[in-house]
């Protein structure tokens, strides 16, 4: 299996304003819309970007939202199965990487766990199944 960024997802202050700015100001199609999230079509071949609220998204890796623990941008990999995500979390500790947040069921029904690579940049490995 090899690592891809499917969604690359940005921790912002307003979630409505930088909607305006990247779906209105730049052309992006929303996929997704709901309340603090916002997920967004870049273009044909690209990842998704999706939009979160700042503090939210450092409470859904487990870090702080303050200092260095959360840096805004963290990068996702959607697996195909729990076993899957168990496999990239494994991975990535093999490689070096610290697991921030064990996997494991989500209350939306799904399944993920955070990972932070050697320089601490977030990687969220999930799946809906």
């Amino acid at each position: 299996m090899s690592l891809q960024a499917n969604v690359i997802m940005l921790g912002v202050k307003d979630v409505e304003r930088a909607k305006k700015f990247y779906v209105d100001g730049l052309g992006c199609e929303v996929e997704q819309d709901y309340p603090g999230f916002v997920r967004c079509r870049l273009g044909e071949g690209s990842s998704s970007l999706a939009l979160y609220d700042w503090e939210a998204a450092a409470q859904d890796a487990g870090v702080s939202a303050e200092g260095t623990g959360f840096r805004g941008v963290s990068f996702h990999f959607i697996a195909d199965s729990r076993d899957a995500v168990d496999e990239v979390m494994r991975a990535a500790a093999a490689a070096g990487g610290e697991v921030v947040r064990e996997a494991a069921a989500a209350e939306w029904g799904g399944y993920f766990g955070y990972f932070s690579d050697p320089d601490g940049y977030l990687w969220k490995a999930t799946t809906a199944a």
